[in-house]
């Protein structure tokens, strides 16, 4: 059975066997003999996106072709990383025009690039309770693990807002994978003020859930390394089928500091 409520307030109670329905290209990728009910969030109709002063909203069921083809400010320098995740799903334009934002961050693997989008970018979700009130975390904390979250089954992610301070930023990007069209095995995203000051770098698909190292003055080599290595414990680097964790630290650290190199002060360098 589908639903397809127009409002928030035609959501029925959350029963067993209930799943939110967005794009649905993992929901209808393989069999789901669990679930009896497919509610469909796309059927309320969100803005896919709405630009202001503040920064970028974006709803949960925003298609990844929509986010890929938003007009931004000029101003808005870090909006480039928004084509590079976009570009590191690897997806078919028929994926593209179908899998959500929300859908990505929410199905919660290693290597989903709307995760580090918005993780790298001070991305906070809006999530609906089952009492009507929102919650407001960030989705640096939402992605727990893989195939986890902090998401209760009868919770919904309505939107993602970027605010506008992080995408007036410098940035700078970098993904690998064990084949040209493979899954990432890890993608790095660093970003500075334009005006200098910190840097951060914000560490996705080579370890188990998103992690973000802020450093209040640009690191050397050696203190970027060993930042890393002090934050990511051993058990930390995912494996699978599309690597394993020694490759994944040694692409890490490789990566990092060529971030490091692109984002540094010549004096740093």
């Amino acid at each position: 059975m589908i639903e397809t409520p127009g409002a928030r307030t035609e959501l029925k109670p959350w029963q067993s066997g209930d799943a939110w329905l967005a794009g649905g290209t993992w929901l209808f990728s393989e069999p789901q003999p669990h679930l009896r009910r497919l509610v469909d969030l796309c059927a309320m109709d969100w803005p896919a996106l709405v630009v202001s002063e503040h920064g970028l909203e974006i709803a949960a069921t925003c298609t990844i072709a929509e986010l890929d083809a938003a007009v931004l400010p000029n101003t808005w320098i870090a909006a480039r990383l928004i084509g590079q995740c976009c570009r590191a799903l690897w997806a078919s334009f028929k994926v593209w025009n179908t899998a959500t934002v929300g859908g990505n961050i929410c199905l919660s693997l290693p290597a989903g690039s709307m995760t580090s989008l918005m993780a790298a970018l001070d991305g906070v979700g809006t999530v609906w309770l089952p009492n009507g009130t929102d919650r407001r975390i960030p989705i640096i904390d939402l992605v727990t693990g893989p195939n986890s979250n902090a998401l209760r089954p009868n919770e919904v992610l309505r939107r993602i807002d970027i605010p506008a301070a992080a995408l007036i930023r410098r940035s700078a990007f970098r993904q690998i994978s064990l084949t040209r069209h493979g899954r990432s095995g890890a993608l790095l995203i660093g970003t500075r003020p334009s005006c200098g000051g910190g840097f951060t770098l914000t560490i996705t698909a080579s370890i188990i859930r998103p992690m973000r190292l802020n450093f209040r003055h640009p690191p050397d080599a050696a203190g970027l390394a060993a930042a890393i290595d002090r934050n990511i414990a051993p058990g930390s680097w995912f494996s699978d089928m599309h690597g394993r964790p020694d490759w994944r630290r040694h692409v890490t650290l490789l990566l990092a500091e060529e971030i490091r190199r692109e984002l540094a002060p010549a004096a740093v360098s």
